[in-house]
């Protein structure tokens, strides 16, 4: 079954999976990748930014690394909030371009004729990555089509401009409390763009927009829940383990 095939929860439950996979060592994820399905899997190191790429007879999917607490280059990247004119239009946050930019010479070539389905994932730094990537893919004719870019727990990327003119088909999953999705701050103009898939305190999907004082209630209830679990909802949340138990339980 190709991609294009699949359902919403089967997509996002794929790519989930693939984002948390772009964590491991090159030798395991090529064989996990190949019981998705997946014939092909190159590896991008460069410069401490990391990503896959995984194809079969239909698709071709990138996904991009997120943030490893114990690299140094992560939490660099992850610090460089200071917003920088992006590759395409307006503004960026600056650690996230950095990242791309080591990686883009390298997966560009890989990509720019590809005549199959293109797919981008990623989980928190790596959600920001593939963000980026798929907007200079949309808009640079020389590149193929993306046809979706799945994000887990995805920090604030760019300013309004930048995020209205991504033109592409974006699901963006955020967990309750997770507090990556909460930075940068409002306050520095950055926007979160795509279509919001929040999962509640209880685990309950919403793929409709909750109000502000709904969704401020929720939040509450899952950080008392955390505290009485002796946990820090903000950063449990966050897992990759998280996401697709949820995504699993839909």
């Amino acid at each position: 079954m190709s991609i294009r095939e699949m359902n919403i929860k089967e997509k996002s439950l794929l790519f989930a999976k693939l984002a948390r996979d772009a964590y491991g060592d090159e030798k395991a994820v090529k064989k996990i990748a190949k019981e998705h399905g997946f014939t092909k899997t190159k590896f991008y190191d460069i410069g401490g930014a990391q990503a896959y790429r995984f194809e079969n007879k239909t698709d071709v999917v990138v996904a991009c690394r997120g943030t490893e607490p114990t690299e140094f280059n992560d939490l660099k990247a992850d610090l460089k909030a200071f917003p920088v004119k992006s590759e395409t239009v307006s503004r960026v946050h600056r650690g996230f371009k950095a990242e791309v930019d080591e990686l883009w010479p390298e997966v560009s070539v890989d990509i720019i004729n590809v005549k199959k389905a293109l797919w981008f994932c990623g989980h928190s730094l790596g959600a920001a990555m593939a963000t980026i990537m798929a907007s200079r893919c949309a808009l640079n004719y020389s590149f193929p089509e993306v046809d979706c870019l799945f994000t887990y727990g995805s920090p604030r990327v760019g300013w309004p401009t930048y995020v209205k003119s991504l033109k592409i088909c974006h699901y963006r999953w955020q967990n309750n409390n997770d507090i990556v999705t909460r930075v940068p701050l409002r306050l520095m103009n950055y926007r979160h763009d795509g279509t919001l898939m929040y999962i509640d305190n209880v685990g309950t999907v919403h793929d409709k927009p909750m109000g502000v004082w709904p969704k401020f209630k929720d939040r509450m209830k899952g950080m008392w829940g955390g505290i009485k679990q002796l946990k820090v909802d903000n950063f449990s949340d966050h897992a990759m383990t998280e996401y697709i138990k949820h995504i699993e339980n839909w």
